[in-house]
């Protein structure tokens, strides 16, 4: 199984956010802001910001895993700690966002979702203060999939991946997508990911080899072309829930169509955990990120 107040309130980060202890003591949190203009708890978003920046910083948007059916917008940074603090030291704005599982609602709810995440971040800008012409998606296994999903077919007429059918006027400079699923239909065996209980027929709301269609317009690789954003694909060499041939087939079609891509494999390492928030990683992660989100 893969591991996979429409009102907001501006403080510094207190005692109320579980993640309080992984952000430098100064940092600037804009809490539980509903980005959808109702009351589900899972369209809610928060902004962490440096203090004191000297120009609009970049904005990195962090979309948790868990499966699509797990965890919310403070997962994955426990084991992240560094590298979460790391961006508000080095100067970048940073939201983490929430969107509604697949046991509430299958695909593409969950892609509706960021994208109107990210519209609403997109459009309040100068209202919180980052600048957004420099938006880098950051998405960890299940989150790793939409990042690079919602990157990839941004380019593409895809209306029903956005909640009003109208596609999002906002544009992704890059993707750092940690061992994210990208091809569904080169997954695994019918036995692997068939299943009623297993996450990606729950995703889907069918099993793959009944409704392949639905897998092949799931997967990020469907709409790789030559337009598409630069990205840092990070896995685990051990990586037992998501093979890494899947960040291996992703890195490859990004390379033939021209895109820049860089895959990083990281050995010994599982699906998830401290090992992917090493120092050497973060060198990686930082180098890119001052490569593609450059001021123009």
């Amino acid at each position: 199984m893969l591991l996979l107040l429409t009102c907001f309130t501006t403080v510094i980060v207190t005692a109320q956010s579980p993640v309080k202890k992984y952000f430098p003591d100064n940092t600037v949190f804009h809490e539980n802001i509903n980005y959808a203009g109702d009351t589900l708890k899972k369209h809610l978003l928060d902004i962490y910001l440096p203090p004191h920046a000297s120009r609009l910083p970049p904005l990195i948007i962090w979309i948790h895993g868990g499966a699509w059916m797990l965890n919310d917008k403070y997962a994955d940074m426990g084991y992240m700690k560094n590298t979460v603090r790391e961006f508000i030291e080095k100067g970048y704005a940073l939201a983490s966002i929430d969107y509604r599982h697949s046991t509430t609602k299958p695909f593409p709810a969950m892609v509706q979702d960021c994208n109107r995440a990210i519209q609403y971040l997109y459009n309040n800008a100068s209202k919180y203060g980052y600048d957004k012409n420099r938006i880098t998606l950051v998405g960890f296994s299940a989150g790793g999939h939409l990042a690079s999903l919602i990157a990839l077919a941004g380019n593409n007429k895809m209306n029903d991946f956005y909640f009003d059918g109208k596609p999002g006027i906002f544009k992704i400079s890059s993707v750092v997508d940690f061992y994210g699923p990208a091809d569904f239909l080169a997954f695994g065996s019918d036995t692997s990911i068939n299943k009623p209980s297993e996450p990606i027929t729950i995703l889907l709301g069918a099993a793959p080899v009944d409704r392949p269609d639905l897998a092949r317009r799931a997967s990020p690789v469907t709409y790789v072309d030559k337009g598409d954003p630069p990205f840092l694909i990070i896995q685990g060499e051990k990586d037992a829930s998501v093979p890494n041939t899947q960040s291996r087939y992703l890195n490859s079609w990004l390379r033939l169509a021209g895109v820049q891509s860089k895959l990083i494999m990281v050995p010994g390492a599982p699906h998830y955990g401290e090992m992917f928030d090493a120092e050497w990683i973060r060198r990686e992660v930082f180098s890119f990120l001052e490569q593609t989100l450059k001021k123009q």
